[in-house]
């Protein structure tokens, strides 16, 4: 039994334009003790697909579980399943953060959960403001009392949705550091992040949606080994020519250019150099995987253009 299934999920959204396809036939499984990638750009279904998980929302059609138990059918066992970080910092201002712990604590009928909630603040960094009421407290510092509230009652499966949005470097690392930890006990965990070095480094398998639709899906080993590209790397303050321009991701005074080999490599280090382009700090290394998921949606986008035209 997969600690959560989608089944042919689909959401579909009336609005003044006609009805929005939200979610178009997704299906997949997360095993359990899986750290589970689901990437995706702004508007792909991600937090439609996590809000139908929740039971904040309800799919048009298709079916969710949660450890067996259906979202619809059996809610209140599938949402005991569940630990949820939201992307909003939503949070009662009237509450200190220990008494935020212990209120959440009660919703899921834990009691005598002292030692959970102490061992809580003090792994995320919490336990000098345990008193100190939520309406003080840094949005950092907020962020992190939604993680703890998510983990209060022990839950098997962990939804991390944008979780690091926002925040600074420390928390990235603390946050990161424990969940691997409860990964490593046991618990399922299902991430949702623009920092795709973070999915990089922490997700066994990844799934890629794009205009609610999943095209990529596998191991995250496999999905950097299917790009087989050199990645050329570098800083400069010259425009590129034509050519050069045309297949470049710039960001800046950085500039990646794709290479299949090492011939490819030198064809485009001699077409910079005839081009008078002055080049600092270069670098030659293998694609990672933001390099993989800006070749998969141009892919899907260039398919579904040809579609388009096609229908």
């Amino acid at each position: 039994m997969p600690a959560v299934s989608f089944q042919e999920v689909s959401k579909t959204y009336d609005t003044p334009r006609g009805a929005f396809r939200a979610l178009d036939d997704v299906s997949f499984d997360i095993g359990r003790g899986e750290f589970f990638g689901l990437l995706g750009p702004n508007g792909a279904g991600k937090t439609t697909l996590i809000s139908i998980l929740a039971g904040l929302n309800r799919a048009s059609a298709g079916r969710v579980t949660v450890l067996g138990h259906d979202v619809v059918g059996d809610y209140a066992q599938a949402r005991k399943q569940l630990g949820i970080v939201p992307q909003e910092l939503v949070f009662d201002p009237f509450f200190s953060v220990r008494e935020t712990l212990r209120i959440q604590s009660g919703y899921f009928g834990v009691k005598n959960n002292e030692a959970w909630i102490d061992e809580l603040l003090e792994e995320l960094g919490l336990a000098d403001k345990a008193q100190a009421n939520m309406r003080q407290l840094s949005g950092g510092m907020k962020r992190r009392v939604l993680v703890a509230q998510a983990l209060v009652h022990r839950p098997p499966v962990i939804v991390l949705d944008e979780p690091t949005a926002g925040v600074d470097v420390e928390l990235r690392q603390t946050l990161w550091q424990f969940v691997a930890k409860l990964n490593k006990q046991g618990h399922t965990v299902l991430l949702t992040t623009h920092y795709l070095e973070e999915a990089e480094a922490l997700c066994h398998r990844i799934a890629m949606l794009k205009r609610g639709r999943i095209v990529a899906l596998d191991r995250t080993a496999n999905l950097l080994a299917g790009t087989a590209s050199t990645m050329l790397r570098f800083k400069t303050d010259d425009s590129l020519p034509p050519a050069l321009a045309a297949q470049a991701r710039v960001t800046g005074r950085i500039v990646q250019l794709k290479a299949h080999d090492a011939a490819e490599v030198e064809t485009l280090l001699a077409a910079l150099r005839a081009a008078g382009v002055r080049v600092e700090e270069l670098e030659i290394g293998r694609a990672d995987l933001e390099d993989v998921f800006i070749e998969i949606m141009q892919g899907a986008e260039r398919e579904a253009v040809v579609q388009g035209a096609m229908a």
